[in-house]
């Protein structure tokens, strides 16, 4: 069985003020970059993947070493240090995954809109192919938007660039609150591909004087999972669907993607040893789509004390945890109470699409990993504090009203939208600075969409029950087009007051939700409330000018739909 362990870690090149040697800043080059990888067990073939690559400290030898995996080494900030990164596409191409040049996409080649019949894929269209674009975005991050990896600002190895002020050089801030962030790939119309092909990594931000830090398992029992499912070939190459659901429209790309295997840390259902200890596990869903329904196979509990943007208010013990695609979840489990030689199954019974797929296969999607305990000392876990982090009350001062909305085609879903426009459309989100909104978004489809704020750490407020058929049927009828049953993909449409449809009482966010979220679950049949505050997390103005440069999204995380329309501009006012 595979084994997998802690991460490896980017080491930096520290900055420091000439004249004082202050601690300014930590620098890094970063590749990404085409190699093999052994992702199934040994013996059943190599893995063609992408991956980030970097400096990181050999832990044999201590000495600096050059390395790259599919996901990438781990980034460790400090709260209130600057990191630069100087990212680098050695990706020559081609794409070895199915790119839909009929889609809104990075085109570096400027392939014009193929009509149908299309070829099968392989070879696709080669031109389409030739290129890999990448833009990185730190998922979570509090960044100037020169610097957040916006979808047509990306760049390719032979120096293509998709717009005027594309930079390859960042500069992350980091003045929000510790916590772990993600980053990944984000370029227009292929983010599926290219996180599928290994375009991922964990980012944790530290505080140096983090007074909870001292009740938490730390070092070689401080571990970050990073949970993807994949298919693969019989030689050992990833196999990604490339038949859409509408392939007389959209050639190559699938409704949503789902992996018949799960990979952790880049190994196939791998095995952790693990000390009669507790431990802290960062965990991150970087699936293309699948949600997971987490628990553990002898049915201990566990407790999750941190979500996107940090630490909950108070430590939330569960039984399982659900987690959409982009989510992360910081979570305790106590080993200290079994034998060596015990093996514990961390089980998933999430459907696949999410809520109303197929249930989840037990011999296979249905387990994640292994723990086995080994010997070790016996450490009791410490008693946590009952509070860990203090969420503000925010009071909004506009309450906005939107809509998810699919689009049916032949065969099935042709696309989803984000308030029934589509990505060119003109920007209609233009939150001022300084202020705080309610979202009120109204899912009128039969998915459970991850929907993804950019720039912004924001608060859950409710979800609510309400009357789909009876909305949906008067939200169409007010913005009718021509095409009966769709709405006006090219102007904003006019929203309904929710209030005459809603039906009982809000619920309240459960309390591993009470806390600062960027990705947030959004339910069929629900009114889902998130509460939004254009500031820094802590209320006080940007460091920066977020008005400047190009602009910020919002998106679904399901990758499949974030590429097929389901992303929207996002621009902050000064």
């Amino acid at each position: 069985m595979n084994q997998i362990g802690n991460t490896p870690v980017y080491m930096p090149t520290v900055l420091r003020q000439p004249m004082t040697g202050k601690l300014i800043g930590h620098a890094y080059k970063i590749y990404a970059s085409e190699f093999q990888q052994q992702i199934l067990p040994s013996g059943l073939g190599t893995t063609k993947v992408f991956g980030y690559g970097g400096m990181i400290q050999d832990l044999h030898t201590g000495r600096s070493v050059y390395y790259r995996s599919a996901p990438g080494p781990t980034f460790e900030a400090i709260r209130g240090i600057p990191v630069h990164v100087q990212w680098i596409n050695n990706i020559a191409g081609p794409h070895f995954l199915p790119v839909d040049p009929t889609l809104d996409w990075a085109n570096p080649n400027a392939v014009s809109v193929p009509l149908p019949p299309f070829p099968s894929f392989p070879p696709g269209y080669p031109l389409a192919q030739k290129s890999v674009p990448i833009v990185p975005h730190l998922h979570g991050g509090e960044n100037p938007s020169y610097y957040d990896g916006y979808p047509d600002a990306w760049w390719t190895a032979d120096g293509k660039t998709g717009m005027a002020f594309t930079t390859n050089n960042y500069i992350f801030p980091n003045v929000q609150q510790s916590t772990t962030l993600w980053y990944h790939d984000h370029t227009m119309g292929i983010t599926r591909l290219n996180n599928y092909a290994g375009l991922t990594g964990i980012y944790v931000i530290r505080e140096m004087n983090d007074p909870i830090a001292s009740f938490l398992p730390s070092g070689e029992n401080e571990i970050s999972l990073i949970i993807q499912d994949r298919s693969f070939h019989a030689d050992g190459s990833l196999y990604y669907d490339p038949v859409g659901a509408n392939p007389s429209i959209h050639p190559y790309v699938p409704p949503e993607f789902f992996g018949n295997t799960i990979m952790v840390n880049g190994k196939v259902w791998p095995n952790l040893n693990v000390k009669p200890q507790q431990y802290r596990f960062r965990v991150l869903n970087g699936s293309n789509a699948r949600f997971y329904h987490l628990h553990l196979s002898n049915q201990h509990k566990f407790i999750q004390i941190g979500s996107d943007g940090g630490y909950l208010p108070q430590p939330a013990e569960l039984s399982s945890l659900m987690i959409a695609p982009a989510e992360r979840a910081d979570i305790l489990i106590d080993f200290s109470s079994l034998a060596p030689g015990t093996t514990v199954i961390l089980m998933n019974t999430a459907n696949a699409p999410f809520p109303n797929g197929a249930t989840a296969d037990p011999e296979t999607v249905g387990q994640i990993m292994q723990f086995t305990v080994i010997n070790g000392s016996v450490i009791p876990s410490k008693i946590m504090p009952t509070v860990l982090n203090n969420i503000p009350k925010l009071k909004p001062t506009k309450t906005r009203t939107l809509t998810l909305f699919e689009q049916e085609g032949p065969n099935g879903p042709l696309k989803v939208t984000l308030d029934g426009q589509l990505w060119g459309n003109p920007v209609s989100e233009l939150p001022q600075a300084g202020t705080t909104e309610d979202w009120q978004v109204v899912n009128l489809t039969t998915d459970t969409h991850p929907i993804h704020l950019h720039l912004i750490q924001f608060l859950l407020v409710s979800r609510q029950k309400f009357r789909s058929d009876d909305y949906v049927r008067d939200w169409l009828k007010i913005n009718q087009t021509t095409t009966p049953g769709t709405p006006p993909y090219f102007v904003k449409p006019t929203a309904p007051p929710i209030d005459p449809y809603l039906l009982g009482q809000p619920i309240s966010p459960p309390p591993n939700e009470k806390g600062w979220k960027d990705t947030i679950q959004m339910n069929p049949g629900e009114v889902t409330t998130i509460r939004v505050r254009f500031t820094s997390q802590d209320g006080s103005p940007f460091p920066f000018d977020p008005s400047l440069g190009p602009g910020y999204v919002w998106h679904c995380h399901m990758l499949e739909h974030e590429d097929n329309e389901m992303m929207r501009p996002l621009k902050i006012l000064p």
